[in-house]
């Protein structure tokens, strides 16, 4: 990993290496597609074609229309956008947002910013396995609720919801709430079909997580429900007039790469993450005092752990004295408790001790090897001090 196969890159949930490809791609549009899209010169209409071509591509990999797809500077934005850009509208009309209570901080702040607004905001915990319990999550439905959201995978755990059950028992309950899916860690992970997620409004991805550069991603707008959101910015006509500024062309072309090349090799993708999947939980199982945080069936890329003995942050500097790069949760709450196992009702230890990893396509089997010896020597050392 990170080219030298002496350093052993595991937290690929928090941000993935730029794919050569991608990186050529990005570098030929700097020098090549400069000019604004917005203008009407040849070279314009070079960049207007290149941002309309990577709209397509990231289209195709969510199964939706290309004018669908808006582009913008990660996934943190996409969640903002959508959450108080479909909730603000509807307060003539309503006041109430379900959401699950172990969503991304970009979905969890700007929800609390609108209670500060005078929204009623119910959170719905998971179970002790991180899955929201769909009956329960649709009992708090009703004809106030202006917005739901939950994400599809969850950042720390893996654990994969039910996204389109959710959706048509949220639409069966009302019609007119508005359905948010937070999609950063399910895209090119596993497949995700909206003319299947038929009921999901909107879908944040991020670039950053799937190999292409940080500071772009793409938010899914279903057609319908374009005229209901609200912008968040006001300026030009760029996006359609939902995100006004001039595009990124270079990063957007980017995004599109890495959006054909992990749909042209998701199949296999899952089949060798899932293998090494199986080879870490067979190694922790051979640990003592080792507790899975993850579900069985989380997404491959993701696996939470506790060792129950040593703090999270000793483990992980410990591991990088060995080269081996895993992280304690999620990257956007450096230094916090993981809300997420704290929702899920994990005891303190469990939480102060946890531990997760990250896998991409990139990882090998060694990867692996030398995170289960880095844990199999840390466990016996740090207790010692």
């Amino acid at each position: 990993m990170l080219s030298d196969p002496q350093l052993h890159y595991l937290d690929n949930a928090a941000t993935s290496r730029v794919d050569p490809a991608v990186a050529q791609a990005v570098s030929e549009a700097l020098t090549e597609l400069w000019a604004n899209p917005s203008s009407l010169y040849d070279p314009a209409v070079a960049a207007q074609d290149a941002i309309a071509a990577a709209r397509a591509r990231v289209a195709k990999t969510l199964h939706c229309r290309s004018d669908e797809i808006y582009f913008t500077a990660c996934g943190s934005e996409g969640n903002n956008m959508a959450v108080t850009g479909a909730a603000r509208p509807r307060k003539h009309w309503g006041n109430k947002i379900v959401v699950t209570g172990f969503e991304h901080p970009s979905v969890q702040r700007p929800i609390r910013a609108l209670k500060d607004e005078g929204f009623n905001v119910v959170e719905v915990m998971p179970g002790a396995d991180g899955r929201i319990d769909t009956q329960k999550f649709l009992a708090e439905i009703d004809k106030n609720t202006v917005l739901a959201a939950c994400m599809a995978v969850n950042n720390e755990t893996g654990a994969v919801q039910d996204i389109a059950a959710l959706g048509k028992g949220i639409k069966a309950r009302n019609s007119r709430t508005h359905f948010h899916v937070d999609a950063v860690q399910a895209w090119l992970r596993m497949p995700i079909d909206l003319q299947k997620w038929r009921e999901v409004d909107t879908l944040s991805v991020s670039g950053h997580k799937v190999h292409a550069p940080k500071g772009v991603g793409a938010l899914f707008i279903r057609d319908s429900q374009r005229q209901t959101l609200k912008p968040p910015y006001l300026g030009g006509h760029q996006e359609r007039g939902l995100r006004p500024g001039t595009e990124n062309t270079p990063y957007i072309v980017g995004l599109g790469v890495a959006a054909a090349q992990g749909q042209q090799k998701l199949r296999p993708r899952i089949a060798h993450i899932a293998a090494l999947n199986r080879q870490l939980r067979a190694g922790l199982e051979e640990l003592d005092g080792i507790t899975l945080n993850s579900p069985d069936d989380a997404v491959g890329e993701i696996v939470n752990f506790s060792t129950g003995c040593i703090n999270s942050q000793t483990f992980i500097n410990y591991l990088n004295t060995r080269a081996v790069y895993v992280s304690g949760g999620s990257a956007c709450d450096k230094g916090e408790p993981s809300h997420t196992l704290l929702a899920m009702g994990c005891a303190d230890l469990t939480v102060r001790t946890a531990l997760r990893v990250s896998f991409c396509a990139d990882n090998t089997a060694e990867d692996v090897d030398a995170l289960l010896a880095g844990l199999r020597d840390g466990l016996q050392e740090l207790q010692h001090i």
